[in-house]
C-alpha cells in the first residue's frame, strides 16, 4: 500500500514531475482518503470526484508533454469561500446552500492555471465568523489530534484535512487569525501574506480591509510553492497591489546567521494568566533552537497591541454588515417561503438563513456605523488600528522577524466556549494585530502539551516579506520534525 499521505506537496511535486505516481493516481489515493476518513471529521463540505479525476487526467498529459509546471498535478482543496465555477460556493451558511458559482476566483483559476487538481471544497465557520469551526451550517469539523476538540477557525476545514492528510494542502483565508490559529491548533503550517499580495477576487468578502487568503500545507516549502502559485497582482481586485512575485522558494536555504527575532514584551507578559504555562514553555525551547542556528533574540514592545481585539470587533463587524448586506433573497441564496411583502421577504430572508454569529456581528456592525455613532466606534477604531500599524513599523526598524505564540492555548474542546462569544474571541488576541496592520505573518508546530495537542508559534514579518518567512520556518524545520508528525488516528 503506497503511502503517498505521509509525503509532502513538495515531494509530491517531485514524484509526479519524475514519473514516479500520476496524477490520476494521486488523486484517487487521496479522494479515497476523504472518504474513509472525512466522516470522523467533517472536514469537507463538497467534493468533486468527477472533475477532480478530469483535472488529474489533464494533468498527466502536461506532465508527459514536459515543462509542466512545479504544482501539475498535485491534489489540493479549496476553502468553500472561493468561488469555484460549476460547483457549490456555500460559505458554510444556509443563504448560499443552493449557490453554484458561474465564475472562479482569481485564487481557483490561478491554482488551476498553476495545474493543481481540485479535491474539493472545505467546511469552515459561516461566512468566515468564528475561532471553532463551530458556527458552520454543515455542523463542526473535528480536530484529527482530539476528535472532541475544534480545529480552531475559521480555516477548520482546511487546517483538519491537511493535518489528518486527507488533502496534502489546502487554501483558507485569514481575518483575524483564521489561518494561523487553525494552523497552531492542527499542527500544520500556515502563511497569511501581506494584505493585497493575492487577490480578493471572487473570494466572498467579511471584512474587506482584513481579509487575506493564504496557503496552508505540511511545511514552509509547501507554503513557499503554493505562494508562488496564488500571489500576484489582479486588476479585478482593488486592494491587490502591483508588485512582482518572487520565486518564493528561491531563498529557503538561506542561513540565518544575524537574523534579529523581536519578542514582544506584552505577548510573553503572562500576568493575567493568558498565556498556557506549556504554549509559553514550547514557544521558548523553539526560540532556543533558533539561537542555535545563528539568531539573536531581541526584546522589543508593541504598546497598542492590547487594543488590537477592541479595534477589530468594532473594525470586522463594521465592514461585515455591509458586505452582507448583499445577502437579501432577491437575487440569489436563500429565499424564506410566500413572503408577504418586500420587507417580510428581507427580515424573515436573512433571519432564517443566517447563523447566531452572522446575525450577531451584522447587528454590532450596524450599530457602530449608525448615525451618531460613526464617530465614537468605527472612526476611533480606526484612528487606534493606525497606532498599532506603526508600533510593527517601529518594532521592524530593530528587527527583521517578530515572534511569539500563535495562542493562548491548545485546542479546546467543541461546546466550550460556545456560550461566551467573548472568550472564544479573545483565542484570536495573538494574531489579529497582524491583520490590523497588514503584515504578513504565519503559523509552524513547535511541539506538543501534555495532553498530545499541537502547539504552534507564530513569525510575524515586514511588508511584503513572505520570503523571509518562509526561509525562517524552513531552517527551523530543516531541524525539527514537529511538522511531520500525524495523528495517529490517520496514520
Amino acid at each position: 500500500m503506497s503511502n503517498y499521505h505521509t509525503k509532502s506537496v513538495t515531494e509530491l511535486s517531485a514524484m509526479l514531475q519524475a514519473g514516479e505516481v500520476s496524477s490520476v493516481e494521486l488523486t484517487r489515493y487521496f479522494l479515497d482518503r476523504i472518504e474513509n476518513s472525512d466522516e470522523k471529521l467533517n472536514s469537507f463540505i463538497s467534493v468533486c470526484e468527477e472533475q477532480a479525476l478530469a483535472q488529474a487526467k489533464e494533468s498527466d498529459e502536461k506532465l508527459k508533454a514536459g515543462n509542466a509546471p512545479a504544482l501539475t498535478g498535485v491534489p489540493i482543496a479549496h476553502k468553500d469561500i472561493f468561488c469555484t465555477d460549476g460547483v457549490k460556493t456555500s460559505c458554510a451558511s444556509k443563504m448560499l446552500d443552493n449557490f453554484i458559482s458561474p465564475y472562479d476566483a482569481t485564487v481557483v483559476k490561478n491554482m488551476r492555471e498553476a495545474g493543481v487538481v481540485m479535491l474539493g471544497k472545505t467546511n469552515m465557520d459561516e461566512f468566515a465568523m468564528g475561532s471553532s469551526n463551530e458556527t458552520s451550517y454543515y455542523g463542526a469539523v473535528k480536530n484529527p489530534w482530539n476528535l472532541q476538540a475544534v480545529p480552531g477557525g475559521s480555516s477548520g476545514g482546511s487546517a483538519a484535512a491537511v493535518s489528518a492528510r486527507i488533502a496534502p494542502a489546502a487554501t483558507g483565508t485569514d481575518t483575524g487569525g483564521s489561518i494561523r490559529q487553525p494552523a497552531a491548533f492542527c499542527g500544520i503550517t500556515g502563511l497569511k501574506p501581506t494584505y493585497g499580495r493575492v487577490s480578493r477576487f471572487g473570494m466572498i468578502a467579511f471584512a474587506s480591509s482584513l481579509d487575506q487568503a493564504g496557503p496552508m500545507g505540511q511545511s514552509a516549502s509547501d507554503c513557499a510553492l503554493l505562494l508562488n502559485a496564488m500571489a500576484g497582482f489582479d486588476e479585478k481586485d482593488s486592494t491587490c497591489i502591483e508588485k512582482d512575485v518572487p520565486d518564493y522558494s528561491a531563498d529557503l536555504e538561506k542561513p540565518l546567521d544575524g537574523l534579529r527575532i523581536g519578542l514582544p514584551k506584552e505577548y510573553f507578559d503572562n500576568k493575567d494568566g493568558g498565556m498556557n504555562a506549556e504554549v509559553e514553555a514550547l514557544t521558548r525551547t523553539a526560540l532556543e533552537q533558533y539561537e542555535a542556528l545563528g539568531a539573536e533574540l531581541i526584546e522589543i514592545e508593541l504598546p497598542n497591541s492590547g487594543l488590537s481585539v477592541p479595534v477589530y470587533y468594532v473594525v470586522a463587524p463594521a465592514e461585515c454588515s455591509a458586505n452582507l448586506s448583499r445577502f437579501d433573497g432577491v437575487r440569489y441564496g436563500y429565499r424564506c417561503e410566500d413572503p408577504k411583502d418586500l420587507n417580510d421577504l428581507y427580515t424573515r430572508s436573512r433571519g432564517e438563513a443566517f447563523g447566531s454569529e452572522v446575525q450577531r456581528r451584522i447587528m454590532v456592525g450596524a450599530y457602530a456605523l449608525s448615525s451618531g455613532y460613526y464617530d465614537a466606534y468605527y472612526l476611533k477604531a480606526q484612528q487606534l488600528r493606525h497606532l498599532i500599524s506603526d508600533d510593527f513599523k517601529k518594532a521592524f526598524e530593530k528587527v527583521d522577524v517578530i515572534m511569539a505564540p500563535s495562542t493562548p492555548e491548545t485546542a479546546f474542546n467543541i461546546g466550550e466556549k460556545s456560550d461566551d462569544p467573548i472568550s472564544m474571541y479573545l483565542s484570536d488576541i495573538y494574531t489579529i494585530a497582524v491583520n490590523l496592520a497588514g503584515i504578513p505573518a504565519m503559523s509552524i508546530p513547535v511541539g506538543f502539551s501534555g495532553n498530545n495537542m499541537p502547539v504552534g508559534m507564530q513569525i510575524m514579518g515586514n511588508y511584503f516579506e513572505e520570503a523571509k518567512l518562509l526561509n525562517v520556518a524552513h531552517k527551523y524545520q530543516q531541524a525539527t520534525d514537529w511538522h511531520t508528525q500525524l495523528p495517529e488516528e490517520f496514520k
